[in-house]
């Protein structure tokens, strides 16, 4: 039995003393035994099921499943603290840094006229600070664990910035809809359903081949980071970035780059 009191009200300080005390000799052995590998997959379960209790609306359960997070970082930062690397401190301080860097017009001198302004400023301070020198690099750094999907819009989005976006023709989800239906809904309602039904089609492709999509789709992904890599090789040997590059030509080039393949 460990010696600890019992209270009406806890704070973050008691929930890294529970911690440390379920992971030290004597406590719990379960705790002890967890790296970060074998609870890895508890961190995303946590992460999932405080999304859901966010599309709820339910603040208890929502409360509770943010705790749940919280104490997987406390848990995380717990395993290097007794390896000797890092502590939950210095996980604060990473992240208080990293606020006050990204945000100048709060703690420094810059100013902006709109949120828009400040995602921008943001993406170049990321950049700076990973040492992001291309758009292929920023891509790159785009975390693979990701869901395919998001990970695939967020490589995507990046490269709209630069100019490089593919032609979107909203018929084209008449023309592949698996139901052949026709909507009279023109809205991004009566599109995001038929983008649905698109996905969903997608996914049952691939099961009847014993295709993996999520792996499908994180495969185009590299793909395309390493064409447009080879679109940033051309423009730099012309002296210009991407985003100098007129549409036409940066498609160009990136159909020159796919028959090269």
């Amino acid at each position: 039995m460990v010696n600890f009191e019992n209270k009406l009200s806890y704070n973050v300080y008691d929930l890294k003393k529970i911690i440390e005390m379920l992971r030290a000799p004597g406590g719990c052995p379960w705790d002890f035994e967890q790296t970060h590998a074998s609870i890895r997959r508890n961190l995303l379960e946590e992460a999932y099921e405080t999304a859901e209790a966010i599309d709820e609306d339910d603040a208890a359960h929502l409360r509770e499943e943010l705790g749940d997070v919280l104490m997987q970082v406390v848990f995380h930062s717990d395993i290097e603290e007794k390896s000797g690397s890092f502590s939950f401190d210095d996980v604060a301080d990473e992240a208080c840094r990293k606020l006050i860097r990204r945000h100048p017009h709060v703690f420094g001198d810059v100013s902006v006229d709109n949120s828009g302004d400040v995602l921008v400023n943001w993406d170049v301070i990321k950049k700076e600070e990973k040492n992001l020198a291309r758009t292929s690099d920023a891509m790159n750094s785009v975390a693979r664990s990701l869901p395919a999907l998001w990970r695939a819009e967020k490589i995507q989005g990046k490269a709209a910035k630069t100019g490089f976006d593919f032609s979107v023709i909203t018929d084209a989800l008449e023309r592949h809809d698996p139901y052949g239906e026709k909507s009279s809904d023109s809205s991004g309602a009566g599109i995001e359903e038929k983008l649905g039904d698109l996905l969903f089609s997608a996914v049952c492709l691939a099961r009847r081949y014993d295709i993996d999509p999520e792996m499908a789709l994180s495969m185009a992904s590299e793909r395309f980071i390493r064409r447009f890599s080879r679109i940033e090789d051309a423009a730099e040997e012309r002296n210009q970035s991407v985003s100098e590059l007129p549409p036409n030509e940066i498609m160009e080039l990136y159909n020159r780059v796919k028959l090269e393949e």
